[in-house]
């Protein structure tokens, strides 16, 4: 698994983690968050690996899915950008206007 799903994942889990069952948490939590193995989530839950494989994908699809109507992660990502871009300029009544209009168009 690669570095930027695990990190795009770990973003969506932060904004939509209140949306899933407590179950799915638990197993999202610990895969991601606290690098376990598959294997060690059967054991501790007593079911199979694939049991888990199968939860852990279905909740990574419910959270792409949120994302897509929601799209949290998406403007969260537009305003550090602009937040750094910003910071980057002399703050002149003209840039903080025009900063201001572009985080109110991500809302």
């Amino acid at each position: 698994m690669g570095l930027e799903k695990t990190t795009r994942m770990n973003y969506l889990f932060d904004f939509y983690q209140e949306l899933l069952t407590p179950k799915q948490r638990s197993y999202m939590m610990l895969y991601y968050l606290d690098d376990h193995s598959l294997g060690e989530i059967a054991e501790a839950y007593e079911i199979s690996r694939q049991a888990v494989y199968d939860n852990i994908r279905r909740t990574e699809a419910m959270l792409e899915e949120y994302e897509a109507k929601l799209q949290l992660f998406d403007k969260f990502g537009k305003r550090k950008e602009l937040v750094a871009e910003f910071e980057q300029d002399e703050p002149t009544e003209a840039r903080i206007r025009q900063f201001l209009e572009q985080l109110k168009e991500l809302d």
